[in-house]
């Protein structure tokens, strides 16, 4: 695994570079699923604004004036912000505290966040001062839809993470009830649907207001949906994030997190071995101490999930029994003679269903990116997309661990229960799309 920039050029190149384990892998991988979602997005707007289904508004500008203090301000508060947190990383943040934590903390450096924001406020003034006109003037341009993708972008971003963070502790609520605000802003806990139904929210109304043309906008959002999805769940594989499935008992793991096939009564005799583990989440560390290591706590042995299935010969173990060994939670045992930060690898395997996520949902990339120049009416590949995201998290949850609610009778996780009303919600937009056409 590689929680952040420190292990992935220690494993490559053989160079430590402390600075670098505040780069986290999976806050990377995020930052590129954005990046190539907007490069898709704009390349499907651009494609319907030829074919005439998208066009461009007329808005007037004022141009030659400048910076107002208003302006000033904003680019100083968000520049004292980033000095902040960015410098108070390298010179102010606690040996003992991830970078995560310390971003989400009220830590920083003031010198750095007064820098920032003398930073920011110079460089607005700067821009503005260059295109000072004597006299301001109004001129009227056209602006096309392609021309908003980095305003929806930040919209994704900012309600995204915001829907993610609710939908989860609405999904824990106990925990959430118990410290609000640690739940909030904490580095963890983000729920996918919870972002995707904020986000969307947001980013039609923001279109709405602009005229853009919802039917054709979430069109050409559907693949870049896709794909940016996909890109995350890799980073989730790569990070080790906690996103993975039920133990496999087809398999046993070592100290160090190598995988065999379990012989009769191995899997049973491994669970007992580690059984304070999955019973209490207490495990005792190299100094003896008690240090709380997993939240998949259960009543008994009998209790912990687990699936067995026997891989074929021909692919390697690792692709349905993994350990995440060094995984960015810092959960499971310790690693002998490992003591770096992140020395966890879990007790026993599991299926790694952010990689299979990752491979499934490239796949309807693929297959989304190729229909959408078909002879198909307006909407129907967004509700193509919203059906089959849903099939496919919807099955993924069988083998995953999540927590479960019961109503009448019924046994059902919250993402099963979005993911099937996306399969519904999408077979009922491609039935009024064919109907409208």
């Amino acid at each position: 695994m590689y929680p952040n920039l420190y292990y992935v050029f220690k494993d490559w190149f053989n160079v430590e570079i402390d600075a670098l384990a505040f780069l986290n892998t999976f806050g990377l991988m995020v930052a590129v699923a954005f990046i190539a979602a907007a490069y898709i997005l704009t390349l499907e707007l651009k494609r319907k604004e030829k074919q005439g289904l998208l066009i461009a508004r007329e808005e007037m500008i004022v141009v030659g004036k400048s910076a107002s203090g208003s302006e000033l301000f904003i680019n100083a508060i968000i520049g004292f912000i980033f000095g902040y947190k960015l410098l108070g990383i390298f010179f102010s943040k606690p040996p003992d505290m991830d970078p995560q934590s310390f971003i989400f903390s009220g830590l920083g450096s003031v010198a750095g966040g007064i820098a920032g924001a003398a930073l920011m406020a110079g460089l607005k003034w700067y821009e503005k001062n260059k295109n000072k006109l004597a006299t301001p003037e109004k001129r009227s341009v056209r602006i096309w839809p392609h021309d908003r993708v980095g305003d929806i972008v930040i919209l994704a971003l900012v309600f995204g993470i915001l829907g993610a963070k609710l939908f989860d502790s609405v999904e824990h609520w106990d925990d959430f009830i118990a410290d609000p605000m640690g739940m909030l802003f904490s580095s963890g806990g983000l729920t996918f649907y919870g972002g995707l139904i904020l986000a969307s929210i947001a980013i039609i109304w923001y279109a709405r207001s602009k005229n853009i043309r919802i039917r054709h906008l979430v069109d050409a959002a559907a693949p870049a949906l896709m794909l940016a999805y996909a890109i995350g769940r890799l980073g989730c594989q790569i990070s080790g994030d906690g996103d993975w499935g039920v133990y496999n008992s087809a398999y046993v793991s070592d100290t160090y997190g190598n995988v065999r096939e379990a012989g009769p009564g191995e899997y049973q005799q491994k669970i007992q071995e580690n059984i304070t583990y999955f019973t209490e989440g207490f495990v005792s560390d190299s100094l003896n101490r008690k240090e709380y290591v997993t939240d998949r706590i259960y009543a008994s042995a009998e209790a912990v999930p687990h699936i067995y299935f026997k891989g074929p010969s021909f692919l390697p173990d690792w692709f349905f029994a993994y350990t995440y060994p060094g995984n960015v939670n810092k959960d499971g045992i310790q690693i002998p003679g490992n003591f770096s930060e992140h020395n966890r690898v879990l007790p026993q395997p599991v299926y790694p269903t952010p990689l299979y996520e990752f491979l499934l949902c490239v796949l309807l990339f693929m297959l989304l990116w190729y229909l959408r120049k078909k002879n198909l009416p307006p909407m129907f590949i967004f509700g193509l997309y919203l059906s089959l995201n849903g099939l496919e998290r919807f099955f993924i949850e069988k083998i995953r661990v999540n927590k479960v609610y019961h109503f009448m009778g019924f046994e059902s996780t919250q993402s099963e229960l979005i993911a099937l009303g996306l399969v519904f919600t999408g077979i009922l937009i491609m039935v009024y799309s064919r109907k409208k056409a």
